[in-house]
């Protein structure tokens, strides 16, 4: 028996919600393909496309942790052998570890005798991004099992409501951050003003996803707490930042940890207008990049 499924890239924090808001992006992602054996265990047979050497050993790879998560909890006899086709870059903040862990997961459940609901891949998900990112944090997993835009905590995911014409630019440029790096230059002390900030923030951009409200959006997209800390990290970050302010966006940060930036905007025009200034602010920084255009309701991980 063999499953093949496809999980898009993401966009993780969304400024606001630090590590626990994210929204799936088209265009871009990986395939994972997973044959049910009958040998009691996890194991990688290949992976494929990526610049980097990434992880055969199944515990320390997203997808085989995801699947030892998925047998342990259900007792199964029988176990998965795993192949990777990697779209996403490694280190670009578009979740390509998350990618790879879902993908994994929706292709075994379709092998399972009793399928699996969604929400209930969710916690395995979590223990297969942990391997990456350190820790269990929800914000690429959950929209890629949900798609578009999810508020993802410890133990729930709620998919939030976006209009069909809101739709997002990222731009990738060629440089890599890795995750745990980033998440070193958020240590030290924060203000109190700053946590409430960064909470009104994301209460405005939760209220205006629900009300369709640009202009709530525009108000709250801003990161007060997080972005001032990574943004040194990423050269031609200030610069991309305004040049998609300056073309319309409701507000523009960093995807997930970086290098990559996102930006918001309430129709496809406007955000495909932004992809050249964005890209001509990274190359003013001596970086080539990429950039897409997706709906903020881009399906999430399916079958293929």
């Amino acid at each position: 028996m063999i499953a093949r499924a496809f999980a898009p890239g993401s966009v993780a924090n969304v400024a606001v919600g630090f590590d626990i808001l994210g929204h799936a992006i088209a265009g871009v992602g990986d395939t994972v393909t997973v044959r049910r054996i009958a040998d009691p265990l996890v194991r990688i047979d290949a992976v494929r496309g990526s610049e980097v050497a990434l992880p055969l050993d199944a515990a320390g790879n997203t997808a085989g942790a995801a699947l030892m998560s998925l047998r342990e909890a259900l007792g199964l006899e029988f176990g998965f052998a795993i192949e990777i086709d990697k779209g996403i870059p490694f280190g670009s903040g578009m979740g390509g570890s998350a990618a790879s862990c879902v993908a994994a997961l929706v292709a075994a459940n379709a092998l399972l005798d009793s399928p699996l609901p969604r929400a209930a891949l969710y916690p395995h998900a979590l223990d297969g991004e942990a391997v990456a990112s350190g820790g269990r944090h929800g914000d690429n997993v959950g929209p890629l099992l949900l798609g578009g835009l999810a508020l993802c905590t410890a133990d729930r995911l709620v998919p939030v409501p976006v209009p069909a014409s809101w739709h997002s630019l990222l731009v990738h440029p060629q440089a890599v951050l890795e995750t745990r790096r980033a998440r070193q230059a958020l240590q030290g002390s924060y203000a109190l003003g700053e946590f409430v900030a960064q909470s009104a923030n994301l209460a405005l951009v939760l209220s205006g996803c629900h009300r369709s409200d640009p202009e709530l959006v525009r108000a709250g997209l801003r990161d007060v707490l997080v972005e001032p800390r990574r943004a040194g990290l990423i050269a031609g970050f200030d610069a991309a930042k305004e040049a998609a302010l300056a073309a319309g966006a409701m507000g523009a940060g960093i995807s997930g940890a970086g290098p990559s930036v996102f930006a918001w905007f309430d129709d496809a025009d406007r955000a495909r207008a932004a992809a050249a200034p964005v890209r001509a602010a990274f190359a003013a920084a001596g970086l080539d990049s990429e950039a897409w255009v997706s709906p903020l309701d881009a399906p999430g991980a399916h079958l293929c």
